[in-house]
């Protein structure tokens, strides 16, 4: 770990500080009166953790970053959010399908990601 992230907690004292930049660790603090820095940061660990790395048996570093990668890629460019409206970040909603005939043939295609743990659903071309 390089870059440790944190709040301006009273629990993390200089002593904390200390420690940390003997490891070669530096520390950033979060902004003054900006909560939201720690929420979305917070809500992206929570998802990581529930959607790849408690379904996932880490074997080393180079494992782990490749599975954090794809997760990565997949949060931003297919997973739907709900606060974008069922969008992904990286990706903006398509227009819904309303015409019967395109409806009644419909062929969506699953791609699976790191061994089946990610979904990603797409119209067939």
């Amino acid at each position: 770990m390089t870059y440790l992230i944190r709040g301006r907690d009273g629990r993390y004292t200089a002593a904390v500080d200390a420690v940390l930049a003997a490891e070669g660790i530096a520390v950033t603090k979060t902004g003054v009166r900006v909560p939201c820095m720690n929420a979305v940061m917070e809500r992206w660990v929570r998802s990581c953790g529930a959607e790849l790395l408690d379904r996932t048996l880490i074997v080393n570093q180079a494992h782990l970053l490749h599975a954090l990668r794809e997760y990565e890629t997949f949060h931003n460019q297919h997973r739907p959010h709900r606060a974008l409206g069922a969008a992904a970040p990286l990706r903006p909603l398509r227009p819904p399908i309303t015409e019967p005939a395109r409806l009644a043939r419909l062929d969506i295609r699953r791609r699976d990601r790191l061994g089946g743990i990610l979904h990603e659903y797409q119209h067939a071309a």
